[in-house]
């Protein structure tokens, strides 16, 4: 029979006791030791053999017998740690099933054998520090000697080569030297600080270098696979779209309701032009929206000001822009900050001097100048080569003498809006005001036949409903508010947080800020809805036409520009306003818009009294529609390809025959019935009709006249000699230049211009100096952008 001691017993078990912190502080210290050496050595280890331990280390490090004597002595030593940290837990095994057995405490009481082999782990753990220290010195002296090595053997090959089709190398080169550290996103791309990476960079990550010949040039050179096409179909329910646009701001919560009011709408629409379409193929874009003026970084001051009467215009047009991009079946991701940005876009750490770490995993980007601003500041020279895949949505548009950054410096027409060489079409507008842009629009809610009967039996013949909602637009309106009042009941729905705004007259019945559904209900009352001056061209009037009112609004004599008006200052037009809403006056006109001079009291009366006895239906444009908006996105998302459209000729280059023809009353040119079309073109150009202007007189005012449109993709066409000489004008010389009046022909003189500049292109702009040459197309009712044979 076997006895036991048992004084050795309790020595042993107070031993063990004592040293169960000491075991988990070795056992750690062991783990992080070996955790350090696999990331330190990473892909240098080699395959560990057959009855090798777990802590047998075989490496290739770079260095001399002392470096690999200093790892196999670390090597022993872990071995022999292993096999103590083995015993320990053998007795602590052993301590544990004698514990089970017994129901005592036992007291800490260091005995001197425990204190012992206390010093002995002590020792190991303080040889696994000193291990790891010389370890960490032989790596640095490897990496060392490894980047001497490549330096000297490829120091020839680390030089700026001084190739023509990359002129910029060098330069770049030097920039780098001075610079690289000036933003972190060079070191996370591999940017050292030696000639190499600098070469490696501006070859691989951007594009001013040649290719390195000694790289493996396979992973750079290889395309991502692009992802199989997927065909759009039409969305009714709009449910997903409403969780992608988030919440947490009173903005996207309007939009929100607005998006789910109208899904009814949607969906009818959806379904009305899947059956016009017909079988169409359309292929899924994955498509970006980056509502800028939202996020933190711009400001957001619309948000706060939802609940406080602020202007909703721009909200409204977002929301519909966001649900006909849903409905119309592609792929959607909405950011309202800039963290959702860099994230999508796939920003480097750092500054934004790089490029993107990934090719743009979007076909589409809509977003506005606040967004387009901080795309650039973050997207390094990938915002240049995906810029053309951007859609700016411009409520007041943007003319190309601003857009082209070296034309508006020289020339006076620089903002702080404008100057981003972008093709004009991809301005996108709230109004077809600008045919130099594209026009994007909004919806209006749309009666159908019972509701419209309903409203014209409901209205109250004398009841009229004021534009603003802020008090500041009624300040100064007394005059006009008092010849109204005379012959209408006044509403209005001002803002108001606790006493009645002061610059609101006590006749005035005010409804305070109203909730969409309640506004438009004031609307299917009211006989009038009357205007004073402001704001400019939103959404409002058109609202209350749809919903049988009759909009009377002022004249502006001299019309407001940015020339002589401080709201339309800075802004990246010259455009002309002779009234508060110019598509209602020019587009929609009498009897549903009275467009008249309030200076004039005797005329503002007059309009009151013909008003009371005009009688209007509910009127709302097709183009203004969900099913009009549907079918002008898509027309844009299917033949709008800024990327790959090819240039015009260069002037002077000798152009083949022109496909036009003098028309039978040889006042403009046509396209030849016989002629081939242009391939690619969009518009396509046999709609394309050609008029000389008037001196003085725009081309956007001249195509008017003849009730078309000037459409500026038609411009490439008509620079050359043989459209003056078609329309019998006598050139008696050509020149070509920057001029966004060119092609044109100059008074006095006898000479003609051609445009140099393709982005300078313009529809807008006039000089008593010059005839301008105009190209001009048919339009279908109800919907300006597009032509006859458009969709």
């Amino acid at each position: 029979m076997i006895t036991v001691n048992p004084d050795g017993k309790i020595m042993v078990r107070r031993c063990l006791v004592t040293l169960r912190p000491f075991r988990l502080f070795v056992l750690g210290i062991g783990l992080f030791s070996l955790c350090f050496l696999m990331t330190s050595l990473g892909g240098q280890l080699s395959a560990r053999r057959p009855g090798d331990s777990p802590f047998t280390i075989r490496t290739e490090v770079m260095g001399g017998p002392e470096s690999r004597g200093i790892l196999r002595k670390m090597s022993d030593l872990l071995e022999l740690m292993a096999k103590r940290m083995d015993t320990l837990a053998r007795l602590e095994n052993s301590s544990e099933l004698h514990r089970a057995a017994g129901n005592g405490h036992f007291a800490v009481d260091r005995s001197p054998a425990g204190a012992g082999l206390m010093e002995r782990i002590q020792a190991i753990a303080q040889n696994v520090s000193d291990i790891a220290v010389k370890v960490d010195q032989i790596l640095r002296h490897s990496l060392l000697l490894h980047s001497k090595a490549v330096s000297e053997g490829r120091r020839d090959q680390c030089e700026a080569p001084s190739d023509p089709k990359f002129p910029d190398c060098s330069g770049k080169v030097e920039w780098m030297r001075a610079r690289w550290t000036s933003d972190p996103c060079y070191a996370f791309f591999g940017v050292d600080g030696t000639e190499c990476s600098f070469l490696i960079y501006l070859s691989e990550v951007e594009w001013f270098c040649p290719p390195l010949p000694w790289r493996n040039q396979t992973a750079t050179q290889r395309a991502p696979k692009p992802l199989p096409k997927v065909q759009a179909v039409f969305r009714s329910n709009l449910s997903h779209l409403l969780e992608l646009m988030g919440s947490g701001k009173e903005s996207l919560i309007f939009m929100k309701k607005r998006t789910k009011r109208l899904t009814a709408q949607w969906a009818l629409a959806a379904q009305r032009l899947a059956q016009k379409l017909g079988g169409v193929q359309r292929d899924q874009k994955q498509i970006l929206v980056h509502i800028g003026f939202l996020t933190e970084e711009s400001g957001d001051v619309f948000s706060p000001r939802v609940l406080k009467g602020g202007p909703l215009g721009e909200m409204v047009q977002w929301a519909d822009i966001l649900a006909a991009l849903y409905v119309l079946g592609h792929g959607l991701r909405i950011t309202v900050s800039l963290k959702e940005l860099q994230s999508n876009l796939g920003v480097p750490p750092g500054r934004g001097s790089c490029p993107l770490t990934v090719p743009l995993p979007f076909d589409l980007v809509y977003t506005d100048y606040h967004g387009l601003q901080q795309m650039k500041q973050h997207m390094g020279l990938s915002f240049k080569k995906y810029r053309c895949r951007i859609r700016v949505i411009d409520t007041f548009g943007t003319e190309p003498a601003y857009n082209h950054e070296e034309y508006a410096t020289l020339h006076g027409y620089r903002t702080n809006w404008g100057y981003w060489n972008l093709n004009p079409k991809q301005f996108m507008t709230m109004f077809p005001h600008t045919p130099d842009n594209s026009f994007m629009g909004f919806v209006s809610e749309e009666l159908n036949e019972t509701e419209k009967q309903l409203i014209k039996g409901g209205k109250a013949s004398n009841m009229a409903v004021v534009y603003g909602k802020e008090a500041s637009i009624w300040k100064g309106k007394e005059k006009f508010l008092s010849i109204l009042n005379k012959y209408m009941e006044i509403h209005g729905t001002v803002y108001y947080e606790s006493q009645r705004p002061p610059e609101v007259p006590a006749f005035v019945k005010n409804h305070g800020l109203l909730p969409q559904p309640e506004f438009q209900q004031l609307l299917r009352k009211a006989k009038l809805f009357i205007g004073f001056g402001f704001p400019y061209e939103g959404p409002a009037p058109l609202e209350a036409i749809a919903n049988g009112c009759v909009f009377l609004q002022s004249r502006f004599s001299p019309p407001h520009s940015s020339l002589n008006h401080e709201f339309f200052r800075g802004k990246p037009t010259s455009r002309e306003v002779f009234s508060q809403h110019p598509y209602a006056e020019n587009f929609i006109g009498k009897p549903h818009v009275w467009t008249v001079d309030y200076n004039n009291s005797e005329e503002f009366e007059a309009a009151i009294k013909a008003i009371m006895r005009t009688q209007v239906d509910p009127y709302l444009p097709y183009e203004y529609t969900c099913e009009g908006m549907l079918e002008r996105i898509h027309a844009y998302i299917q033949h709008q390809d800024f990327c790959a459209a090819p240039g015009p000729a260069p002037p002077g280059a000798r152009a083949p025959q022109s496909p036009f023809i003098l028309a039978p009353n040889a006042t403009h040119l046509e396209w030849a019935r016989n002629a081939s079309l242009a391939a690619g073109a969009w518009p396509p150009a046999h709609s394309l009709r050609a008029w000389l202007a008037a001196a003085g007189r725009a081309c956007t005012d001249a195509c008017l006249d003849h009730g078309l449109i000037c459409e500026p993709s038609f411009f490439p066409f008509l620079n050359s000699q043989d459209a003056f000489r078609k329309l019998q004008v006598p050139c008696d010389s050509t020149e070509s230049g920057m001029n966004h009046l060119y092609p044109a022909f100059g008074q006095p003189g006898q000479e003609c211009f051609l445009q140099k500049e393709p982005l300078l292109f313009s529809c807008a702009g006039s000089s008593t100096k010059y005839r301008r040459l105009c190209p001009c197309r048919d339009f279908r009712k109800g919907q300006v952008a597009l032509c006859r044979a458009c969709l």
